[in-house]
């Protein structure tokens, strides 16, 4: 699946208002700063954060390397 990277350039992280990114592994946006992964059904985003999972430390350091 490829998610509409213009789409990802207009919306942010309902919690901290910070950038996201997709993980096309998992199908996730990920928001570092927020330490939130918000899951993408059926080509939509679920940007709620009681949806969301909360990111480790190890997958924040990946994603900001």
């Amino acid at each position: 699946m490829a998610f509409d990277s213009k789409l990802l350039e207009i919306i942010a992280c309902p919690v901290c208002k910070g950038k996201l990114r997709f993980d096309r592994e998992n199908n996730e946006l990920i928001s570092t700063a927020a330490k939130l992964a918000y899951p993408v059904q059926d080509d939509i985003p679920v940007l709620l954060e009681n949806e969301a999972r909360d990111l480790s430390l190890e997958e924040v350091e990946k994603w900001n390397s």
